[in-house]
């Protein structure tokens, strides 16, 4: 086990990463390289080497194969991350707006209350249907998909919007019953305008 004074996660076991499969490792070492740090949802998923497994290609999928620009991607997880009192993702994603977004202020304002962020109507559609879609799924009907239309976002865009919230709410409550907690590194990550 790795040192619990600092676990990714409080409520299960976090693997030590030398005892992980050696996929496992490679992805663990190839992002910390990236990122200067190892993200905890790495070493917290780690606990079942299959989810992790699984987890992460579709995340990759959702980042390498879409319709969306990265930047809306990030705004989707952390508008629905604050509707599902997700830490984690609140924090870690909130670092992602910013960088991708290069706003450092368009983070806090979604993870709290996206109808009053500053948005273009485009945007703001885009996530009013991903809380719908988060809180009252049954409600969502053609109505919706058709407003998305209007608002310039083609079908297959659609299906990516709808495919990172669907993916997002898993992970939310995973991070949520597992404790998973933010690395300090990201709350401080994007603060300053770039440039």
């Amino acid at each position: 086990m790795d040192d619990q004074s600092d676990p990714a996660m409080g409520n299960f076991p976090v693997p030590d990463h030398a005892d992980l499969p050696e996929d496992l490792q490679e992805r663990i070492e190839e992002e910390t390289e990236r990122a200067g740090f190892t993200p905890n949802v790495f070493s917290a998923m780690a606990y079942k080497p299959s989810h992790f497994r699984a987890f992460f290609e579709y995340h990759d999928a959702l980042v390498e194969d879409t319709a969306l620009e990265r930047e809306e991607i990030e705004m989707l997880v952390v508008t629905i991350s604050g509707v599902n009192d997700c830490l984690y993702c609140v924090v870690a994603h909130g670092a992602l707006v910013r960088i991708y977004a290069k706003d450092p202020q368009l983070a806090d304002q979604l993870a709290t209350n996206h109808r009053a962020a500053s948005l273009n109507p485009t945007h703001r559609a885009m996530l009013d249907f991903a809380v719908t879609l988060t809180e009252s799924p049954g409600r969502i009907d053609e109505t919706d998909l058709e407003t998305l239309r209007q608002h310039g976002f083609s079908d297959e865009a659609i299906w990516d919007i709808t495919s990172v919230v669907a993916y997002y709410n898993l992970s939310n409550r995973l991070a949520v019953v597992a404790d998973m907690r933010p690395n300090e590194e990201f709350y401080t990550l994007g603060r300053e305008p770039r440039e």
